[in-house]
């Protein structure tokens, strides 16, 4: 079993500038030779989401060596899939350049908002970006579906996605609630995806949501860590809001939850005691780095757990 150390938090939101309000949220890390670049996204004050990153000592990720003044994004033209909102997701290097793939923000009508996947790619290691593209990466048809965080990996020269889909929505309490769960896809470039027609990662009975899928492939076994909340009350009940699960798989495909052996708690007080939400997980040398987000969905900022490779 994997056991985490936490070492704290890093960033949270300082709301000195027109984008940054508040939340530091969905931690995503690309390691450099000697810095490390954390994307993340924060809400200006008509809660768009924006996405911007800091940079850290690769060796002590607690320690902030830059922190970029603006977004590295542009929302879309109104009535686009990301005109509300731009979060990162996953970056990965190829053939030079960087793939960001990210989550847009549309608040729709009938629903109070819906998701859909991005890319966008850097020539210059990353630092800037441009949008591939005006259209989602995977269209869906179900009314009141939508596709929502990723993870990519290239992987014996084939693209892997796994990824949010929702599949419905609910009431609770008076209010509507996305269900959504993991599904997987497959590309030849990483810009046209094919995807799966199951769930690879499904909901319990009593869940409402699992979200932000964080691949490592180890001895040929891959290994995800995500977010799982309930269906009810999770945005006010500590014991229904996010925690960190844990699956196995041999494929990519077919997966084995163990959510008991993610590694990771809520802390009894601080930033992270009443929520544990949206896993990025890298590795350097023998050491892996779990990102992630703790109290009101990344409100309190990002932080890190550091694990040992045996």
């Amino acid at each position: 079993m994997i056991k985490w150390e936490k070492k704290g938090l890093i960033y949270s939101a300082k709301g000195n500038r027109w984008w940054n309000k508040s939340h530091a949220q969905e931690p995503v890390a690309d390691i450099m030779r000697d810095r490390l670049r954390i994307y993340y996204s924060s809400r200006d004050a008509g809660n768009k989401s924006h996405t911007s990153y800091i940079e850290t000592d690769v060796n002590d990720p607690g320690k902030i060596l830059f922190e970029n003044p603006e977004p590295i994004l542009p929302l879309g033209e109104r009535g686009s899939f990301d005109d509300d909102g731009v979060m990162p997701s996953c970056v990965i290097g190829h053939d030079g350049k960087k793939y960001l793939y990210y989550t847009g923000w549309h608040r729709a009508e009938e629903y109070p908002y819906l998701n859909s996947m991005g890319l966008a790619v850097s020539e210059d290691g990353g630092v800037t970006f441009s949008k591939y593209g005006d259209e989602p990466l995977i269209k869906v048809v179900g009314k009141g579906e939508f596709t929502g965080t990723s993870f990519v990996m290239l992987d014996d020269g084939v693209f892997k996605m796994w990824y949010l889909h929702c599949v419905k929505w609910v009431e609770v309490s008076g209010l509507k609630e996305p269900v959504y769960n993991i599904k997987y896809a497959e590309s030849q470039d990483g810009k046209q995806w094919a995807p799966s027609v199951k769930g690879v990662i499904e909901l319990n009975e009593d869940e409402g949501g699992i979200s932000s899928p964080s691949v490592l492939k180890e001895d040929g076994i891959y290994k995800m860590w995500y977010s799982y909340r309930r269906s009810v009350d999770y945005r006010t009940n500590k014991d229904s809001s996010y925690r960190i699960g844990y699956a196995e798989s041999n494929d990519g495909i077919h997966w084995i939850r163990k959510d008991d052996e993610a590694g990771i708690e809520r802390s009894d007080e601080g930033w992270d005691s009443d929520m544990t939400a949206y896993p990025y997980v890298v590795r350097k040398d023998n050491t892996r780095y779990m990102f992630y987000n703790g109290n009101g969905f990344g409100k309190s900022g990002l932080g890190y757990a550091v694990s040992n490779v045996l």
